[in-house]
């Protein structure tokens, strides 16, 4: 029981602390490579209190609920939207020996359903506000996982395929190095059908601010917003750490996995936020109709092949 306690509280710990690393990291990086002042300055060096700031910015903000808003559904959003993000990291292992909250049998697919219901929290913020921009964007948060869930899972069960086993610890055991070109389209389809899952640019026509705002989350302001920016940040995490153990090894390294597990895994989880930074700050946002196509033309083929390819190579070499 008190070895389960400590888990637990160990993987709150890294909820609290991950996301806050990675977006004072998108504020750097951001900084960088576009040139922005500000978060490079505030509280002097190198900029270290833009996350204060922005915090105590929301802090300030008034609360305020729509006038024809439904209140409950309207409060309860933004924790739909966070904790999802949550249960998924107890599953997540960090490293060889147990260093896993919980080891579900069925790892893999409890954690894409529960990113799912992470999604539902902004279609409830769309159809709650009661306003058309906020409705518009929810309506396309629900385009987009539907479109986006499917490859998703097909990529993600084709390294289930190989390891032979729906157990996360039990795929980075089963995983090899030359597993890195055999699963490469898979896990190119994964992490870029997260990233449209998670509305990240250039996946965030949600909430397109030219033409609706900021969709579901127009009415929002102060701490309910803030909460909606930080499952953001969490999903990030998140994404980055099921693509690390799924297609990267996870834990496993050039040397000393048992000793330096925990640390491969986290340099890993880091190199594929940068690139989630990356991406944001290097492509314009696609129009609706280039989201699905990429979807239903690109991502779902090259899942399949993948899932196919998968299945020959398994039962050629049996």
């Amino acid at each position: 029981m008190l070895e389960t306690v400590g888990k637990l509280v160990l993987v709150a710990a890294a909820f609290a602390l991950l996301p806050l690393l990675v977006g004072q990291a998108e504020h750097k990086v951001m900084a960088h490579m576009q040139g922005r002042l500000g978060p490079m300055y505030a509280g002097g060096f190198h900029g270290w209190a833009q996350l204060v700031a922005d915090g105590v910015k929301f802090a300030q903000k008034e609360d305020v609920v729509p006038r024809d808003a439904d209140r409950r559904v309207f409060k309860l959003a933004p924790g739909v939207a966070l904790v999802p993000y949550l249960l998924v990291l107890v599953v997540v292992p960090v490293g060889p020996g147990g260093q896993v909250a919980l080891d579900l049998g069925v790892g893999v697919f409890f954690a894409l359903a529960v990113m799912g219901v992470g999604v539902i929290g902004a279609i409830m913020a769309g159809w709650a506000s009661a306003n058309k921009y906020a409705l518009l964007g929810g309506i396309r948060v629900a385009a987009q996982l539907m479109s986006y869930e499917l490859p998703m899972v097909f990529a993600a069960s084709s390294v289930a395929m190989a390891a032979g086993t729906l157990s996360l610890q039990g795929i980075v055991g089963e995983w090899r190095w030359w597993w890195l070109p055999w699963q490469a389209i898979g896990a190119v389809v994964f992490f870029v059908a997260g990233l449209a899952e998670l509305r990240r640019p250039p996946f965030d026509m949600p909430v397109a601010d030219s033409e609706i705002i900021f969709g579901p989350y127009t009415e929002y302001g102060g701490l309910r917003f803030a909460l909606f920016i930080l499952a953001e940040y969490a999903g990030i995490v998140v994404l980055c750490a099921l693509t690390a153990v799924l297609f990267l090894g996870g834990w496993k390294g050039p040397f000393l996995n048992t000793e330096l597990g925990w640390l491969w895994t986290l340099v890993k989880v880091a190199v594929l936020a940068f690139c989630v930074i990356w991406l944001r700050v290097s492509y314009p946002r696609m129009r609706e109709d280039q989201l699905q196509k990429l979807a239903w033309a690109w991502l779902v083929p090259l899942s399949l092949a993948q899932l196919a390819l998968t299945g020959v190579l398994k039962v050629a070499f049996a």
